[in-house]
């Protein structure tokens, strides 16, 4: 049993969840601190549900993605190894899989409050039809990044159970947006001859590599951006964040200090050690300013 569940997590990538649930965790934060009822164990049951309802549309998802990419997988010197591509999980299982985990979204959904479980349809939509938009558009990039930018959004209306102040999360959901598409178009750039074999759509294949470089960096101009104007809406960001918004910039830099056209050897390096600090830096940051306000 330890087995299978160790070749389930793997196959969903359990630790790259760490892109989105901190800032999913960062929103819910920030919720907290608009509330004057939020008690102790009002804040720990809404935090328990959004972290399981993250990892449930997260895990569906993702085998979703294994689901509908298993012949360009097998095709994939990259990919060829993943265990639905190998056989080691069938694809009935996958399905099931896809299935309860969907369910138990919309479980944990309708736990937190009414409007979450209205708009859990909507989620899964997003979340799951990401995968098919690299069979049609270069911007598929742009797609993932909307889909983990419904993560402070998700967790913000998960807390206060409506849209109010959601200029807060929205800021923060544009930074997660613009800042997903610009470390995924430089994980693309490893996939080039691929994708044009497989006849997928990726901005690398579109606009060559250098020119995608040059948009990543853009893109995570954007990011900071975004992260600069949030304290403007949220007051319970000050001193503290601020730091983090300076380190966070410095580590955008050095990722793409160390990614060129001509060496994207260092790629998993920028792509996920790189983009976990910054996650991680976030998150640690606005938990330290709401708690110690400076």
């Amino acid at each position: 049993m330890f087995r299978t569940v160790r070749l389930y997590l793997s196959e969903i990538k359990v630790a790259h969840a760490i892109f989105a649930m901190p800032f999913a965790i960062a929103g819910a934060t920030l919720a907290f601190a608009e509330r004057a009822d939020a008690t102790l164990p009002f804040i720990i049951e809404k935090l328990i549900l959004i972290i399981a309802a993250m990892f449930a549309a997260r895990s569906a998802a993702m085998m979703f993605n294994r689901i509908v990419d298993i012949r360009c997988d097998a095709v994939n010197p990259r990919t060829s190894g993943r265990a639905l591509v190998s056989g080691r999980i069938s694809k009935t299982a996958a399905w099931a899989f896809v299935v309860c985990m969907s369910a138990a979204f919309i479980i944990f959904a309708a736990l937190l409050n009414t409007l979450s479980l209205a708009l859990s349809p909507l989620v899964l939509a997003v979340v799951l039809g990401y995968s098919l938009t690299k069979r049609f558009t270069p911007l598929t990039h742009f797609f993932l990044g909307f889909a983990l930018a419904l993560a402070p959004i998700g967790a913000w209306i998960g807390v206060l159970g409506s849209f109010a102040s959601l200029e807060i999360p929205a800021l923060m959901a544009g930074a997660v947006l613009l800042w997903v598409a610009g470390f995924d178009i430089i994980y693309a750039c490893q996939d080039c001859g691929t994708d044009a074999e497989a006849s997928l759509h990726s901005i690398p294949k579109s606009i060559g590599i250098r020119k995608s470089l040059h948009l990543s960096a853009a893109l995570h101009a954007g990011t900071m951006v975004c992260l600069i104007a949030l304290p403007a809406a949220a007051s319970s960001l000050g001193l503290i964040f601020a730091i983090g918004v300076v380190v966070i910039a410095a580590l955008l830099f050095f990722e793409h200090m160390i990614v060129w056209p001509n060496d994207l050897s260092r790629i998993n390096t920028a792509f996920f050690t790189i983009n976990g600090i910054v996650s991680a830096v976030l998150l640690v940051c606005v938990i330290l300013d709401v708690l110690l306000p400076c």
